[in-house]
């Protein structure tokens, strides 16, 4: 089946190559379009060299700005406008201020460009070509305001804003680099007034510069004077308010914003802290002297209660314990040393005990007056807090107008200090913007220039030629290449045909017809070509070798008639016995070649008005037989259906070595699908370069169900225009210089 493309198959330049990028097919491309693209070419340089003669030359001059962000500050302090770093959106801004009408009008005004035959009569600067281009584009433009509207915004008639607007045209403002210094352009045809503009923009934007911060200083220094005298009078006034509530609510505490009551309340709290410790120890005592008491035990085991009577009478127990000891060593208990020392052992006894009640009555006691103390001043304190919920309400108001104060007073101090450090700034020049390369007036003219002029337009021009070329290919949709052929209709190139004018069909001075040629120049390309057709036919099917063609096309005048009598020319010539039938029974342009349009022929014979034998025409000079198209039928394919068609073909394959059978286009009419039926094989013409791939592939498609279309034969090729193509013209060659000694025309 065909290998039709789904998509719009390349154009055939450049060349396609198998694989990655065809140096070849390009270069191939160029050798074909090379008079187009080179007059595209030409006719650009010609416009450019023509436009750079008539452009006045225009001078550009630059002035170089710093911005500086490191300016001094005013008196050492920050001044009231703080700068802003110059990131890219700052300089950005600082740049549109150079550009803006503002800035330029003062620049026009003071340089009197109004009255400037190049700026003020409102010619545009350069006035060349592409000026002109850019106007005529404007006019579709969206319509601006009017000229008097525009020069009431800007304060200025409206000369002023046309010469404003040509000035600006004349400006370019650029950032150099990445540093802080900004290029200040300016271009004229005028050198010295290109120089002189440059420096007038660069010092209205110096002085625009001053004059907008001076004019913030002393704006602010005036606001914050108006603002103070504000401030120091709500400050006093909120003072008063202080003292006034004060002394009607008798609140005079210790802190601001505090009442008598609440000092005491202060102290109380204070002091019942106090008394709920001393409480708290108390009673951990007394709880320890109990669990003593439960066991069984003294106060004395207690670590810090003790008195010096306890100590002493503890000590002479312990004296008297060891005299007993050492009496009782010498005497026995009833002795009277020992009975009077246990007397006063017992005596001792009776007093420790007696001292120790004392002590825990001490401790006790110490408990409950501590108590007593800590549930007095509870008392008092809830007597206190009572009388100052009472002045809650104006302890609250109170601390509002103390804050209130405390506010104001804060507010008034910082714009002081504000106010003087402007009043300081507005007498201190503090620049962040100034010259550092004034404009000088250029030596060499900015445009036109000639070579960069000539460069862009030989570029431009080799673009729209080679876009030309490329665009004309592609609305050619004939096959140029075998590799074309096979591609999009995969079937096999037979032959390729070159088209032969009058001059090289001349012979000995007299012009001969195409299938007469191949008699008078046997060693010619087209005898070599006609060869090299019939061997390609008789090796499409080697088992069985076709004795039946059928030459056919797609549309009218692509030559098959010629081509096919020039094949049978050529098989007679080689010895065989070839019959042509011009089965066109429309057009029969075969039938007109051999002179025998009037004549009996096809059509008599399948009606059955003649005998075979009288029709057939034997032609002297191509040494074959011929069967004419006969008389005029009405309906062509029911007489080609007819069975005495098949049965006459039938009888002629006995008859004949080669028959070639001539049939109309395959486009308009159904009569080449008939006789296909009854052809070993189908040769399909298609003139190189011209007939529609897809009006060729529609009409093989209608073949290709009968698996008889041999190939195709490219016809009338231009062999000049063919050898073109490179590579993929291998087909041609044998008509190209390489194959020149193996003819003789």
């Amino acid at each position: 089946m065909l290998k039709r493309l789904e998509t719009q198959r390349e154009a055939p330049a450049p060349a396609e190559a198998e694989t990655g990028f065809d140096i070849h097919g390009y270069v191939n491309f160029v050798w074909r379009q090379w008079k187009l693209i080179a007059g595209v070419t030409a006719l650009f340089l010609l416009v450019a060299a023509v436009e750079t003669a008539r452009t006045t030359p225009l001078y550009t001059a630059s002035a170089q700005l710093l911005l500086d962000p490191h300016k001094e500050k005013a008196g050492g302090q920050d001044a009231i406008m703080t700068d802003a770093a110059l990131d890219l959106p700052t300089i950005e801004s600082q740049i549109a201020i150079i550009k803006s009408s503002a800035l330029l009008r003062r620049v026009v005004e003071k340089e009197r460009l109004v009255e400037d035959a190049e700026f003020g009569a409102r010619t545009r600067v350069g006035g060349g070509l592409l000026d002109r281009l850019r106007e005529l584009l404007s006019r579709n433009a969206p319509q601006q305001a009017p000229a008097r509207t525009v020069a009431s915004a800007l304060g200025g008639s409206p000369e002023t804003v046309a010469t404003v607007e040509n000035v600006k045209q004349a400006v370019a403002v650029a950032r150099a680099g990445q540093a802080y210094v900004i290029n200040v352009s300016f271009t004229s045809a005028d050198k010295e007034k290109a120089a002189n503009l440059a420096n007038a923009i660069a010092d209205a934007y110096v002085v625009d510069k001053l004059d907008a911060r001076f004019e913030a200083a002393r704006r602010a220094s005036a606001w914050l004077s108006d603002r103070l005298v504000e401030l120091r009078q709500q400050l006093r006034e909120s003072e008063e308010a202080v003292a006034r509530f004060r002394a009607e609510n008798n609140l005079s505490g210790s802190t601001p914003g505090a009442t008598l009551n609440q000092d005491q309340l202060a102290q109380l709290n204070g002091r019942l802290v106090q008394a709920r410790a001393e409480t708290a120890e108390k009673k951990a005592r007394l709880d320890m002297l109990q669990k003593l008491e439960a066991r069984g035990g003294g106060i004395a085991q207690l670590p810090d209660v003790s008195s010096g009577a306890s100590a002493e009478l503890r000590r002479q127990a312990s004296d008297l314990s060891r005299q007993e000891a050492e009496l009782l060593a010498r005497y026995n208990p009833s002795h009277p040393s020992v009975v009077n020392l246990r007397a006063q052992i017992a005596d001792v006894h009776r007093a420790i005990a007696a001292e120790s009640q004392r002590l825990a009555a001490n401790i006790r006691n110490e408990h409950e007056l501590a108590k007593a103390r800590q549930e007095a001043i509870e008392k008092t304190l809830r007597e206190v807090t009572g009388a100052n919920d009472l002045d809650n309400t104006k302890a609250i108001t109170l601390r509002e107008l103390e804050r209130t104060a405390a506010v104001n007073k804060s507010l008034f101090e910082d714009f002081l200090q504000r106010e003087r450090v402007t009043q300081e700034q507005s007498t201190f020049e503090a620049r962040d913007a100034r010259i550092i390369t004034p404009a000088l007036a250029p030596v060499t003219p900015t445009s036109p220039k000639p070579l960069q002029s000539l460069l862009v337009a030989l570029v431009l021009g080799l673009m729209a030629g080679t876009l030309g070329a490329y665009a004309l290919e592609m609305l050619n949709a004939g096959f140029a290449t075998p590799r074309e052929i096979e591609d999009f209709l995969a079937l096999p190139l037979l032959a390729s045909i070159s088209r032969m004018d009058q001059r090289e069909l001349s012979v000995n001075g007299a012009v001969v017809s195409i299938p007469e040629y191949p008699l008078a120049k046997p060693l010619s390309r087209l005898s070599e070509a006609l060869r090299s057709l019939r061997s390609a036919i008789q090796m499409s099917d080697v088992d069985n070798p076709p004795k039946v063609l059928q030459f056919t096309s797609t549309i009218p005048g692509e030559g098959k008639s010629t081509l096919a009598i020039a094949l049978a020319g050529s098989a007679a010539q080689s010895g065989q016995k070839v019959l042509v039938i011009d089965g066109d029974l429309r057009r029969p342009s075969a039938s007109r070649y051999f002179g025998a349009d009037k004549k009996l022929g096809l059509v008599d014979c399948l009606v059955g008005a003649a005998e075979l034998h009288s029709a057939l025409v034997y032609n002297e000079t191509l040494k074959l037989w011929f069967l004419p198209a006969g008389g005029k039928t009405q309906n062509p394919p029911d007489l080609l259906l007819s069975e005495r068609l098949r049965t006459l073909v039938t009888s002629l394959r006995e008859q004949f070595d080669l028959i070639v059978i001539d049939t109309p286009p395959m486009g308009p009419v159904v009569d080449p699908l008939i006789i296909s039926n009854l052809v070993d094989k189908v040769i399909f013409i298609v003139r190189w370069s011209s007939t529609a791939r897809e009006m060729v592939a529609h009409s093989i498609e209608r073949l290709s169900g009968h698996k008889k279309v041999a190939g195709v034969v490219f016809n009338q090729v231009i062999d000049s225009k063919a050898q073109k193509y490179g590579k993929h013209a291998y087909s041609y060659y044998y008509g190209g210089r390489y194959y020149k000694k193996y003819y003789a025309e």
